[in-house]
């Protein structure tokens, strides 16, 4: 196992889930998309098994730290998907870009600070290659009523 696959399995230890099953999807769609040497990753909502396990507006049903705690699940997600799909995280040459998705109350302004959980649990895991462009962008509504939604692309290093 290498460094960053055994980074990732700490993560999940943290995070106290379990996601060494099915990564259930919600639709006719690829989660991950592979073209070349760049990786796409699917819309990840915080799902734990069949469960979406932090639901609500950030702001107002959810808070803050919920919404952290949901968007590191959601980055996991994505990295387990292509851990499966590459055979390990050392494949990851880059994290290019990361879109995080936080539903919003009408008052809540501090989706980047949701964002930031992730990133740093890419960081943490992939070291200099988790570093990314970002975007964080507060929603009305997401799929299943979950609290954050991630994506993300990265650069492949040859099998």
């Amino acid at each position: 196992m290498s460094t960053s696959d055994q980074r990732l399995a700490q993560c999940i230890a943290e995070l106290g889930h379990r996601f060494d099953g099915e990564i259930v999807k919600g639709g006719d769609y690829a989660p991950v998309l592979l073209e070349g040497d760049t990786a796409w990753v699917s819309g990840q909502v915080p799902r734990v098994g069949q469960s979406v396990v932090i639901t609500g507006r950030v702001g107002a049903a959810t808070s803050l730290e919920e919404a952290r705690t949901a968007a590191r699940i959601c980055a996991v997600r994505g990295l387990v998907l292509l851990q499966r799909e590459l055979g390990s995280l050392d494949r990851i040459a880059r994290v290019l870009r990361v879109g995080v998705y936080v539903q919003s109350a009408d008052t809540f302004t501090q989706q980047s600070e949701v964002a930031d959980a992730a990133s740093a649990l890419l960081k943490s895991v992939l070291g200099p290659a988790g570093v990314h462009t970002r975007t964080s962008v507060g929603v009305h509504q997401l799929p299943k009523n979950a609290s954050v939604e991630l994506e993300m692309t990265v650069r492949v290093r040859p099998a």
